[in-house]
């Protein structure tokens, strides 16, 4: 089942996505409701299927709380960060996963164009992301039965202010905070319909240029280890989501350092869920959001 959330006629709304049409949800207005109902609910026979032309996309989910991420987790991504880490963390292999937060500010739709915060840094970078959205809450969960937690997948990228990472304490809160730079959805996929999570490529392209293409075969922890690890002595909550890592390719390890600029083109996707494309723009205007339309393909 894919889910999706959107604004039809200023009224928020969770669809389900049938051959590209929307049909709305009945009673429901963002997925955090959905996945704490008992059942699933039907959609609503009162209102027509819609076409993406028609509304404006939200972002999959609005977390109520921060945003939990997982750094170096592609064998390749950290290798490529050997010698440019400056003090931010191991040069030798993990063995336990590396954990951090985004403020839920960071979230921004499928299709939102993002600013490019021109006046805090020079150094905006892309790194595309499989995120898992949490149904059943609970802590110390085992790793063999970690997946059964899993509410639904879908697509973000965690786009890393690299001067910020590092000027502040050598810490990646506030480089990883800034507002309306996590762009989420366009689709969750709920965990029935992905067989396996650790099967799936995932790809960022700037301008039409391939930057980032692996397989979450690679990752270094795979998402059940993740949640076990990570609900050690710590409560997971229903609608939490969480960032699985990115693969290699990202500006900062490039040879020379390449970074967003104005008018960057952002295609982030993932296999059996879809497609992110968002603008970075010097200037962002909230009052005319985007009509970009995000594909919901799953191939």
């Amino acid at each position: 089942m894919k889910l999706i959330a959107f604004e039809h006629q200023q009224v928020r709304r969770i669809g389900l996505v049938e051959n590209d049409r929307i049909r709305p949800l009945l009673g429901v207005s963002n997925l955090q409701e959905l996945i704490l109902l008992p059942e699933h609910i039907l959609p609503d026979p009162h209102s027509q299927a819609l076409t993406l032309e028609q509304v404006r996309l939200l972002p999959i989910i609005e977390p109520r709380r921060n945003v939990i991420c997982v750094g170096w987790n592609y064998r390749k991504h950290f290798d490529e960060s050997i010698g440019k880490r400056e003090g931010q963390g191991p040069e030798a292999l993990p063995e336990v996963p590396t954990f951090f937060t985004k403020a839920t500010g960071s979230v921004a739709a499928a299709n939102d164009d993002l600013p490019l915060h021109a006046g805090l840094t020079s150094k905006l970078d892309w790194e595309v992301e499989l995120a898992v959205v949490i149904g059943l809450g609970g802590r110390d969960i085992e790793e063999a039965n970690a997946l059964s937690h899993v509410y639904g997948y879908t697509i973000a990228n965690d786009i890393s202010a690299r001067d910020l990472q590092r000027a502040h304490g050598a810490q990646w809160f506030k480089g990883k905070s800034l507002d309306g730079t996590c762009p989420l959805g366009p689709v969750l996929v709920t965990a029935d319909d992905i067989v396996d999570p650790q099967a799936l490529t995932i790809e960022c392209h700037i301008n039409g240029v391939v930057m980032q293409r692996d397989t979450t075969a690679n990752q270094i922890f795979s998402v059940a280890r993740l949640i076990a690890d990570l609900s050690r002595g710590m409560t997971l909550e229903p609608g939490d989501v969480i960032l699985t890592g990115t693969p290699d390719g990202i500006g900062a390890a490039r040879v020379p350092a390449l970074f967003l600029a104005d008018g960057d083109l952002i295609e982030s996707r993932i296999q059996g869920i879809g497609t992110l494309r968002n603008l970075v723009l010097g200037t962002v205007s909230a009052a005319t959001p985007s009509n970009r339309i995000v594909s919901l393909s799953c191939e």
